[in-house]
């Protein structure tokens, strides 16, 4: 292990329970050890994902969070005893580890839980929601302090929690609290003073307009997380620990308005001198630490940082806070290993809070104390699997109901909480295979192919390998994206996999081999308009290939073009977004975290944006576009760039003796080209 990481493998406690490092797997949605969107119960396949981390030596597992009251069906969660006696057989076997685990458990997300099209009508048809109601009170489930408008969807709003639903509520923390306790758990965390869940919505004055003991005052509007604190205490004991999930600064303008990095702006939530009265009076409560974060739903990007965002970006306000209480303070958000060290070792900050990089990369916390770390997949911050609720204009969150049921699952390791479809299964019989392509997709198949015992062989026309996703990665903010294609190149290199550069196939004849995989990718479409030569393409731009002015004019947002306006606007330059749909980024699957980032971004920064405009012609100028209403009209501009999407480039479209892989089969993104890689390897 490198000396400066050393800080982070000491011992440390909360109350009186020791850790053996300082290393936190923080909770991740879709994780619970008594599952998510379905009747609680002991899950298996969270729980095998659990044990593995601890294994891999994670001092502290917090499970994903757990709500009191069941989601579907509205079972209290303390009901039900077998699950807990299935639990206590868990923590013995868990214990082995020596790693800890405190059970996150929540009051819900009020006006932050993610309604999607059916939910929206339920709220709006008393009718229909009187159907739903036995299996989604979604009425219930999106209760807030106060008559506010949901983050999804504005044109509904929460109901207020009465005081007796606040009641039982509190009643629940408790009686589950005991049974896990009893059960063998370490500890509970409540969720969550933080991110502009349900307690936070209690917590802050634009969301919390209430009258009675619940708001109002400063005291008034902490007494929920208070009074659950009391109770757990009251229910389990002084000596058993309860931490709180914390956002130390909200980092939030309004409704649906976050505050970037160094932006200068009025906090509507709380502020670092609120933060500072709030965590003491927590603390005297009764918390024995806090797990910090920044933000809200309404500034998603710090409580889920997207690629844009800096690395370890809460931890100068962590550290702020930190001599003002005498409990624990844990730090997530994008935290590197180094400088959480340091942090730790000056005693700025007591531990380092991880989510992401568990699902990427089970071993991870192995490998940096082997001294392995390039051994390490890392995670870029996509969002594609763990947590890919989309928002855009005129709809919720546009999730589908798989994902939004198989939250905490990876784009960039299939095996994660899927293990009954995707583990490395040995073949009984070797098969030479030719990968055509050494981009993203072709290097995961030959990859997974090596490891189930096949001969893969990737044939790739240029001189590197990484394909498009060279160009993906060039921008500043790409930083993990550059680190993800040097972890391929050294597991292709470490597992001997042969690679044939700078070799064109364009037909199959000669090609020897038992089997064949396609990976050639996808090209750029092209818009059939007047002048469009005279446009460069996004990977030309990219690449380096091609220059450009100061004013760029992008033809189509979504996500690439959206990237590119940053990167260019970063360097100095004057982007203008023109795009057809009636949002900047009308895309499923694509994190709110990311695409908030980049639309706070934009309009902080006033970037030009056109919206329901199509390209009519490119011109020595700059471009003549035609809106919504049929009218044209010219925008200036030194360069014109095409971002309009991509399509399949197989060298082959259809035949019994190959597997298409990646964009050349359907234009995806990371998540599906490394799933589909998987799909085509485990099934040679």
């Amino acid at each position: 292990m490198k000396e400066i990481y050393k800080p982070l493998f000491t011992p440390w406690k909360i109350g009186n329970v020791e850790m053996k490092n300082r290393i936190v797997m923080t909770s991740m949605g879709g994780t619970s050890i008594f599952g998510w969107m379905e009747p609680n119960h002991f899950d298996r396949e969270a729980a095998r994902f659990l044990l593995e981390r601890a294994k891999n030596n994670a001092g502290l597992i917090l499970p994903g969070i757990a709500p009191v009251r069941n989601i579907l069906f509205g079972q209290w969660l303390y009901k039900g005893q077998r699950k807990f006696d299935q639990l206590a057989a868990y923590m013995q076997e868990f214990h082995k580890t020596g790693a800890k685990m405190f059970i996150q458990l929540t009051a819900g997300f009020g006006r932050s839980l993610a309604i999607n099209d059916i939910m929206i009508k339920a709220l709006k048809n008393k009718a229909l929601a009187a159907v739903m109601k036995p299996f989604l009170d979604v009425s219930y489930l999106t209760a807030s302090a106060s008559a506010t408008p949901n983050r999804w969807y504005d044109g509904v709003h929460s109901r207020p929690l009465t005081v007796g639903e606040i009641e039982e509520m509190v009643d629940a923390f408790a009686r589950t609290a005991k049974l896990c306790m009893d059960a063998g758990v370490d500890g509970i965390e409540v969720h969550a003073v933080h991110e502009g869940y349900l307690l936070d919505q209690f917590t802050m004055k634009y969301t919390n307009l209430r009258t009675d003991e619940y708001g109002g005052t400063f005291e008034n509007r902490y007494r929920f997380p208070v009074d659950i604190v009391r109770a757990i205490k009251a229910a389990c004991g002084n000596d058993f620990p309860v931490s709180l999930r914390y956002s130390v600064v909200s980092k939030t303008k309004g409704f649906g308005k976050g505050a970037l990095p160094g932006e200068d702006y009025e906090e509507a939530g709380r502020d670092m001198e609120e933060s500072i009265r709030a965590a003491k009076y927590l603390q005297d409560a009764g918390y024995d630490m806090l797990n910090c974060d920044n933000g809200t739903y309404d500034a998603w990007y710090w409580s889920h940082p997207a690629p844009y965002m800096p690395q370890n970006c809460n931890l100068p306000d962590a550290e702020y806070l930190k001599p003002h209480i005498h409990i624990p303070i844990v730090c997530a958000g994008r935290m590197e290993p180094d400088a959480a060290a340091q942090s730790i070792g000056a005693g700025k900050i007591d531990a380092m809070g991880v989510a992401r990089q568990f699902l990427c990369d089970s071993e991870w916390v192995t490998k940096l104390m082997n001294d392995d770390e390039d051994s390490i997949r890392p995670c870029i911050c996509c969002h594609n699997a763990c947590f890919n609720m989309a928002h855009y204009e005129g709809v919720g969150n546009d999730q589908t109901l798989s994902d939004n049921a198989g939250m905490a699952r990876c784009a960039l390791n299939p095996e994660t909480m899927q293990s009954k479809k995707y583990r490395i299964r040995q073949t009984a019989h070797p098969k030479d295979v030719a990968v055509i392509g050494g981009g993203i997709g072709g290097m995961e198949t030959a990859r997974v192919l090596k490891l189930r015992g096949h001969n893969p062989t990737i044939y790739e026309k240029t001189d590197k390998l990484g394909g498009v996703f060279v160009c993906a990665s060039t921008p500043s903010f790409k930083e993990k994206d550059r680190d993800l294609l040097k972890w391929y190149e050294k597991e292709i290199s470490d597992l001997n996999i042969p690679v044939v550069f700078n070799t064109e196939i364009s037909s199959l004849d000669k090609i020897r081999a038992d089997e064949i995989v396609i990976a050639t990718g996808s090209r750029p479409r092209r818009l059939p308009v007047p002048g469009a030569e005279k446009a460069i393409e996004a990977c030309d731009y990219l690449s380096g290939a091609a220059q450009t002015g100061d004013r760029v004019i992008i033809i189509g947002g979504g996500l690439t073009g959206c990237e590119i306006a940053l990167d260019l606007s970063l360097k100095g330059k004057t982007p203008v977004i023109v795009e057809m749909k009636h949002d900047l980024m009308a895309v499923r699957g694509l994190c709110l975290a990311n695409s908030s980032y980049l639309r706070d971004y934009f309009a902080l920064n006033g970037t030009e944006i056109h919206l329901n405009t199509t390209l009519a012609e490119v011109t020595d100028t700059g471009v003549i576009v035609r809106n919504k209403d049929g009218r044209t009209f010219p925008i200036d501009g030194d360069t014109v760039l095409l971002s309009v999407g991509y399509l399949p480039d197989p060298l082959i479209k259809k035949s019994r003796r190959v597997r298409l892989v990646g964009d050349c089969k359907d234009v995806g993104n990371l998540r599906t080209v490394i799933w589909r890689a998987w799909d085509a390897a485990m099934a040679i």
